[in-house]
This record gives structure tokens, sequence and C-alpha cells, in this order.
């Protein structure tokens, strides 16, 4: 790689090693800066000249910006790999009976709900690196082993997502004696949930009872670190709103908007004494596993981020020990949980620290010790990862044009075989970041395209605040006017053979989905069309709808039609037409 200069993108200085050092340690305002990501396309040179600290002393910036220059950039980002703690064997002295442990879960499950053996057991050292905890839960056949966790004040947990009803026994295994060859059992019942969403016909999804899950989510990365008054607010909008699905992160956020300290923190310790990245907090995760309960109640699937850069805490450069815990222990508490999906990462490639050896190595964490298969994906700022990945289930994705999104819904289906999800289409609002601050409209259309195309779309919304509460970081209330019209498009979808839309060939002007001569939609976008004629078999007999996608509207024509004819539309932008067959 050639060495840096004063024009080099600052994205691309601050992902080398030694140079993030530099900046760190010399100029750590800006390297700790809650809009760091703002500048990072911008010229070195031009930032150093603008940095508060350095405006006024021409000499030390030159200084800096000599020694970032002298660096030979590193063509791979070398992480060294610190030795992890280790259980060990004599935990707890040899003396101390087997299984003694008071244990206690119920007698009954169901199928697709969670089922938890609760131990009471040592405490002493630090049992989340020092106690090793799994069972292995065996049923018809069917046998296979799950994590559990230390939650606290001598508490340990074991948590299975029931698969199947019948008859189910485990036995526990572990390195403190008094929690190894607990055994038990218990009868699970007829399923009292949808089950777990899954991949089918490759490019779409539903539960395990095959219900059509169509993901129409959302995006508030930091809303269960506001405190409960507006986490309240948040969980009404959604009770009130279209979504079922919602993008959140485990860690706060340090970012624009995102200044606040959160009222409780993912590890022992504070922002002054530091943090202690071997000990999670309890309390921190069964508020976590409340508020993703209250998603579940609502109908919402909890889309998990598990790392992300925008961070002044430490959580995103842990180092390998303790993000190998944290993977773990999120795992082993959530699995259970049947409306989690995991995401890796948001903007993967901006977390400097992490190399693919370490994004493979979480993806096998998570595959590991999930028993239930949960979805999982990895999401992009600019460089997508490797969808084709066997353990990547579906594409999470950041648009990478400024304008085209939705558009490259068919590229990426054919790419990559799996479902297209954008994740991040740019949000609805009216900051100064040109990916917050789309209409109302272009949101909607962007649903539109991206659904008739086989994918699926997701909303954010950005509008200033005086109170910092933009829905896309820390929740609140809906402000924009794309909602309701993405609920409109819920039940045009719902309203589909099937309940999902397939894209169709066979326009060569736009884009169409649904059954061949059966149901079809077909979606005008930012066209606006006075009238459309169509050539249609002779013998099949349409009814016709025309949609207004933006007002809501639905108008069934008068009459019947088949072979060719022509159809009066309004001459406006975001209509759709429906054409179902006459039985």
């Amino acid at each position: 790689m050639p060495s840096f200069t004063a024009t080099t993108p600052l994205f691309e200085v601050m992902r080398d090693p030694s140079a993030h050092g530099i900046i760190s340690k010399e100029i750590p305002e800006l390297a700790n800066n809650p809009i760091l990501h703002t500048l990072y396309h911008y010229p070195l040179g031009l930032i150093l000249g603008t940095e508060e600290q350095l405006r006024a002393d021409d000499t030390r910036r030159a200084e800096i910006l000599a020694r970032l220059t002298a660096i030979e950039p590193a063509a791979v980002r070398e992480q060294a790999k610190a030795p992890r703690p280790q259980p060990q064997q004599d935990y707890e002295p040899a003396d101390t009976p087997e299984a003694s442990a008071q244990t206690s879960f119920p007698s009954t499950s169901a199928k697709w709900s969670a089922f938890e053996i609760e131990l009471n057991g040592p405490g002493h050292g630090n049992p989340f690196t020092d106690v090793d905890l799994s069972a292995n839960f065996s049923s018809n056949g069917s046998s296979f082993t799950v994590p559990g966790f230390y939650d606290g004040e001598g508490t340990y947990r074991i948590r299975l997502l029931v698969p199947e009803s019948g008859t189910w026994s485990f036995t526990t295994a572990s390195n403190a004696r008094s929690l190894n060859g607990i055994s038990g059992s218990f009868e699970a019942g007829a399923a009292t949930s949808l089950g777990v969403v899954r991949v089918v016909k490759q490019f779409h999804f539903a539960y395990d009872d095959g219900t059509p899950h169509v993901p129409l989510g959302t995006t508030s990365y930091a809303w269960t670190h506001q405190g409960d008054d507006l986490e309240q607010e948040t969980l009404r909008s959604l009770a009130n709103g279209p979504f079922n699905k919602m993008r959140m992160c485990v860690f706060p956020k340090s970012y624009l908007f995102n200044e606040n300290e959160p009222e409780i923190y993912p590890y022992e310790g504070s922002v002054d004494r530091g943090f202690d990245y071997l000990r999670p907090n309890p309390a921190f995760w069964a508020h976590l596993e409340r508020r993703i309960d209250q998603l579940e109640e609502l109908g919402i699937e909890a889309d998990l981020i598990l790392f992300h850069a925008y961070d002044r805490w430490g959580f995103s450069t842990m180092g390998p020990d303790a993000d190998d815990l944290f993977v773990k222990y999120a795992v082993a508490r959530l699995a259970s949980k049947r409306n989690i999906w995991w995401s890796l990462a948001n903007e993967y490639d901006l977390l400097f620290d992490k190399n693919t050896e370490d994004w493979e190595r979480f993806a096998d964490i998570v595959t590991a010790n999930d028993p239930n298969g949960h979805l999982l994906s990895i999401h992009n700022c600019r460089e997508f990862y490797d969808h084709s990945r066997p353990w990547v289930t579906h594409c999470s994705i950041q648009r990478r044009d400024i304008y085209k999104t939705a558009e490259m819904t068919t590229e990426w289906r054919a790419q990559y075989g799996k479902p297209v999800v954008i994740d991040e289409c740019a949000y609805e609002g009216n900051i100064d970041q040109g990916w917050g601050n789309i209409t109302g409209e272009e949101m909607t259309r962007r649903f539109w395209e991206g659904a008739i195309r086989g994918g699926y779309v997701g909303h954010g919304e950005t509008y200033m605040d005086p109170n910092d509460v933009l829905w896309w970081a820390k929740g609140g209330s809906f402000k924009g006017t794309s909602p309701d019209r993405i609920g409109f498009l819920r039940r045009i979808i719902s309203e589909a053979p099937g309940g999902r839309l397939e894209p169709l060939e066979g326009h060569w002007d736009v884009i169409s989905a649904g059954l061949e001569d059966e149901h079809e939609l077909i979606y005008f976008g930012f066209f606006q069309p006075t009238y459309r004629r169509f050539v249609k078999p002779q013998d099949i007999t349409f009814e016709i709808d025309v949609i207004d996608t933006w007002n809501m509207t639905v108008e069934t024509l008068p009459g019947t039609f088949q072979g060719r004819f022509r159809i009066d539309l309004p001459g406006r932008q975001y209509i759709a037409v429906r054409l179902r067959a006459v039985a």
C-alpha cells in the first residue's frame, strides 16, 4: 500500500493501527470526538488543519502530519491474541459433593417456549470466567448441549428454547463439582408461539409453524439505554406502529445526538474507575432481557447488534478474551428468546481492532452455542462482508450508493442467493447528514421498490429535536410520514398469495411481483403515467385495483379485463396497479 499523504481520507488513516495509535495519543480530542465518523471522508491534512487543538500550533501539526505520513500502512490488521482465562478443574475443593447445588426448574414447558434451570452455586473468584457450565438435553433421539451462565449472587442459569413437544431430560456438566452431574426431566406440551423466524424459499422468511414473516423493520440503536420513561414511550410507539422488527444494540452508543450516559452499564465498574470487561453486570442484562420480552409481546423481532464502533467506554476495543466472553454470554442468556436475531456488528468495517478472523470466530461461537439456530447476519458501512459465508443467513445491508438503494435488491439477490434485508436505506429526517434527511415520500418509495424486487427494507427517523431524542438513536415517538404508509404496504403484502412477494419479469420499464397471470402487483414509483396498456391472455379475466401508496387508497376499477386493454391512471407518483385473476 502507498504511504499516507495529506490528501488521504481520515478513514484510511484511522483504520491503520499505528496511525490510529498516534492520533489517539497526540490528539485524543479527535479520536474521542462523538462526530468522528462524520469526518472520515475528509482528507487528513484538512482535518489536522481544522482541529481546534492544533489550529494555533503549526509546528505540532506539521510534526504529527510528518509522523503519520512516514508510516508504511499495514496491509493486514494483526491483533495480539492474549491468552484467555480457562476454567480450572479445582475451582471447588475436591471434597465438595458433586451435584450438590440447590436446583429448581419447572416440571412442564411448551414447544418453542423458554425452559430455565436455576442453580445456586459457588461465587468465589470470578465465576464469569472461572466456571464452565452446560447441560445436555435429550428427547426422542435428539440431543444437544446448551451453555449456562452466571447471573450474580451465586446464581447460575441454563436456558433452552424447547424445540419439540415431548419428554425431555437433561444432565449438567461443570468444572464446579457442586454444579456437575445434576439431572432432571420435564414435559413439553404443544406450541404456544409461532416459533423462530427462519429463511424459507431461499429469499424469504417464515416462523417455525409456517406463518410467513415479512420483515418491515425499524432502527433505534440505543433505545434500551435511555431510562424507563423514554423506553416506555418507545414501546407505546411500537405498539401503535407497523413495524415487526427492531434493530438495536447491546452496548450504549457514543455519537452524534448520542452523548448522554446510560443509566446502567454492561460491565461492573464505572466511567471514572473503568470497567472490568470480564465481569458482566447481571442487572444490565436483566434489563435488556425485559425489553426484548416486551418486544415479543408486541410481535416484534429483536435484531440484536453485538458490536459497534460508536463507543467511548472501551466496549469496542476490549480484546479477544473479553470479546469472546461477551459473545458467549450474550448467546447463553438470550438464545432462549424466540424473537432474537443475531447481528454480529453494525458497520463491522469501522471496528478497526477486529479483522475477518475475529468475525468468523464470533460466528462460530454463536452457532456453536445457539441450538435453535436463530438468524445471523453482519452489517457494513463501506465494504460488504462476504454474505456468501455459510453462517450468514441473510444479507444485512447499508446502501453504498448515495441514491440507489432498494434498486440494488435484484442484483444482491442474484449475487448472494439469500434474503436481502436493507437495514439501512437512509433515514427519514432533516439532520445535516445525507444518510439522515430523506423525505417520507422517498422512504416509502424505497420500501415499495425493495418489496416488489423481493427484498425487505428498514426504516429509521432522524428529525431534529430540542432534547436530542431522535428515533434512530433513542426511540421516543415517530415524527415522520412514512410509518403509516409502511403499515399500508404491510397490508398489501399480506393480501398477496402466500403472504409474500416474489419478483416477476415481463415489464421493461416498471417492476412487478406476485404470481404471473394470477395476482400481480406493478409499482410505478416516481413515474407518473396517466394510462397503461396491457397484453394478457384472452382466456383469463382480471379485476384491477389502482393503489395510491402515498394516500393509502385502493380503487377497484369497474368491470373486468382480458386480452389487450388500457386502463386510466391518475398521472401522479407512487401509484401501483394490482391485477387479480377472477376464478
